[in-house]
């Protein structure tokens, strides 16, 4: 357990763990200011050690737990609180699920200025092995992840929230870097894996150097599909090219439900796909839909978009663009349109051509529930109701929250 006294604790104020915010931290109060604490749980009495100080708010580390919340429990990792990566593992994954929904709740409430539904319901996979795509920083001869706010590389033998085939190509580089063979200028590697193939991909490297494309042939000798530069990804009923630059979604156990999520009941004549990637939403609406267009920036996830639909034997419009630049020549109301924008979300302009359109039928996927919380407020204000909100827990062990927001006009 991390609640473990430290010699210097008695030398700290109090403090009373009102509530977790987004973020990772809990939330208390000290002489009239914010305070924040990481590893904490509601409920909980610590004692703290001020890490830095603002005018109203404090940074804080616990160094001696004084009341500790029924919820806590044993981190399957013993990386936790040292790797950046995850933020609640000291919480029961139940808990876990239910306070996402809580601080979407907050979030709407004190960003959008909008009173949320009074059910949100949340939708959950299993809380470890989950991920399909993993990155890991390089420091000579040792791999892991990057403390928390640091550049400090904690290194791992393994990483409980990946994917079994993610751990065990892990440990095919762990002795592959003391190979003299290894590329030593390598400082970021990326592994996707389908759970058959794992893809390898490397992000960054001193001084921008190229590695040649027999280093790929090398470790294709010791992971499956190491060297492909893309792999097929089956969710949803279809089978989907993923490139080495495109994005998927990482959780291996929740993709076909936040397919179903994002597009229950959808059909009819016209739809829309905004950051259709390389086309999770955009193939199981063609099915549904006469026409559907699906807009894109990324050339990589473009082409692979339109692979993946010829393979499906659907009827695509792909338009490499951004989705601002597409909607402000469209005049044409869709009958259904669908969003996945990154974690900036939609943003003012792409909201006010929404407003202008008015599909009937929108459906809002975020990632970042302060982004989403001022999307809404825009798209209520102009004319739509909120018909249901559900968090998707694609991100268990940490604070990342994933939502999909159903939209009618009023």
């Amino acid at each position: 357990m991390i609640a473990k006294p430290d010699n210097n604790a008695d030398a700290g104020p109090e403090l009373l763990i009102e509530k977790w915010v987004y973020g990772g931290a809990g939330l208390g109060r000290l002489e009239g200011r914010v305070a924040l604490a990481p590893f904490v749980l509601p409920g909980e009495r610590v004692r703290i050690a001020v890490e830095r100080e603002k005018p109203s708010l404090i940074e804080a580390r616990a160094v001696e737990w004084l009341e500790q919340a029924p919820e806590r429990t044993e981190p399957a990792c013993r990386y936790f609180t040292r790797c950046g990566g995850c933020h609640y593992q000291h919480a029961a994954y139940e808990f876990q699920a239910a306070q996402k929904a809580e601080i979407v709740r907050e979030m709407l409430r004190r960003i959008g200025k909008i009173e949320p539904l009074a059910e949100i319901p949340v939708l959950t996979g299993e809380p470890l092995g989950y991920r399909n795509r993993s990155q890991f920083h390089l420091r000579g001869a040792r791999i892991g992840y990057l403390a928390a706010g640091s550049h400090e590389l904690v290194p791992v033998e393994e990483c409980p929230i990946s994917a079994p085939a993610i751990n065990q190509a892990l440990a095919v580089l762990r002795k592959a870097i003391k190979d003299r063979r290894w590329p030593r200028f390598v400082e970021q590697i990326e592994l996707f894996t389908n759970g058959r193939e794992t893809l390898v991909n490397v992000l960054e490297t001193a001084g921008g150097r190229r590695v040649a494309r027999g280093f790929f042939s090398w470790l294709g000798e010791r992971i499956p599909g190491a060297e492909l530069g893309a792999i097929e990804y089956p969710a949803g009923g279809s089978r989907f090219r993923v490139s080495h630059e495109s994005f998927f979604q990482v959780n291996r156990f929740l993709v076909d439900t936040l397919i179903e999520e994002a597009t229950r009941g959808a059909e009819g004549g016209t739809a829309l796909d905004l950051y259709a990637g390389v086309g999770l939403f955009t193939l199981p609406l063609a099915r549904r839909f006469k026409k559907v267009t699906a807009v894109e920036s990324s050339a990589s996830a473009v082409h692979d978009l339109q692979y993946n639909a010829a393979q499906q034997g659907v009827e695509v419009d792909a338009q490499r663009m951004q989705a601002e630049q597409y909607l402000g020549a469209l005049q044409q109301t869709p009958g259904f349109a669908v969003a996945d924008p990154p974690r900036s979300g939609l943003g003012k302009n792409v909201v006010k051509h929404l407003l202008r359109l008015k599909p009937p039928r929108l459906v809002l996927v975020s990632c970042d529930p302060a982004t989403l919380a001022r999307d809404l407020s825009g798209l209520l204000g102009g004319g739509y109701r909120l018909a249901s909100l559900t968090v998707l827990d694609l991100f268990p062990q940490t604070y990342h929250i994933e939502s999909v927001a159903r939209l009618e006009l009023a």
